[in-house]
């Protein structure tokens, strides 16, 4: 009987033991479950290369398109969270240097688009792959197949805007009257009308608006003429005189050389929050 009653006593000590284990076990488990999991990783920043342009020069205009429904895929674009003009200070300077040269003609600049997040152009890739989605069609794109996008070279995967120091830019005599807000599904105009029946825009008359899916959009398409002709070449003059060079295929766009950034492609957002200083 001492025996039975040594591994009976044996027995109640192991399950005791057990069932501790097994509930240690279980506050680890709970406390394991309980845990706050890992925070989300925090946004990218600019380089201090970068700088928030008005810090550089309050008097360029910024009517930043893409914080917008008004462009061509219709919404605000990724990445795009607040209307800021974002330039690597190198050429945030030349373009102050541009203003006022322009300034003493009785003109100011006005930017559409600066620096350009990867997911923005992302954005544009998905947008451009989506053929049923041609909701800004008639304004934009009138006469361009969709399809054609890509292979035409209105959309890529990479965009210089993304080194930080190409912009989207137009010229505005002043005194500056103010560009009214668009409606979103407002009726369409084509972008290539005259522009007084085009969307109205505080801009001098450069032939067609601004991201203008057409050749009259090349900066010396010979179908420019006169005034047209003489303020895309007072544009590409005043900014050629500062560094800049433009795109051929877009009167508006311009990268000023050399770049800090040639072969870098950021994805930090537009936010002031982005950049040091602001």
């Amino acid at each position: 009987m001492t025996g039975l009653k040594r591994l009976t006593g044996l027995a109640s000590a192991l399950r005791a033991f057990g069932a501790l284990a097994a509930a240690g076990l279980l506050a680890a488990t709970a406390v394991t479950g309980t845990a706050s999991p890992a925070g989300a990783a925090p946004e990218p920043k600019a380089p201090r290369e970068f700088v928030a342009l008005d810090r550089v020069d309050r008097t360029i205009l910024q009517e930043m398109r893409y914080t917008t429904e008004h462009n061509f895929v219709g919404e605000r674009i990724d990445g795009y969270r607040r209307p800021v003009c974002i330039l690597t200070r190198p050429a945030a300077e030349a373009l102050h240097r541009a203003q006022v040269r322009l300034l003493a003609r009785g003109y100011t600049l006005k930017v559409y688009d600066c620096y350009r997040p990867q997911r923005a152009v992302d954005h544009f890739v998905r947008w451009a792959k989506d053929l049923d989605d041609e909701r800004m069609k008639k304004e934009f794109y009138p006469l361009v197949d969709k399809s054609r996008l890509f292979a035409d070279g209105y959309i890529a995967e990479k965009s210089g805007h993304s080194r930080g120091s190409t912009l989207d830019v137009t010229i505005v005599r002043l005194p500056a009257l103010p560009t009214r807000r668009y409606v979103p599904g407002e009726p369409q105009v084509e972008c290539f009308k005259p522009r007084a029946e085009r969307f109205p825009d505080n801009s001098v008359d450069m032939g067609t608006g601004f991201d203008c899916f057409d050749t009259l959009s090349h900066t010396d398409d010979p179908r420019i003429t006169g005034e047209q002709r003489a303020n895309r070449d007072l544009l590409r003059s005043a900014l050629a005189e500062q560094g800049f060079v433009n795109l051929p295929e877009e009167w508006w766009h311009f990268t000023f050389k050399p770049e800090p950034f040639p072969a870098t492609y950021f994805d930090f957002p537009v936010a002031r929050s982005s950049v040091a200083g602001c």
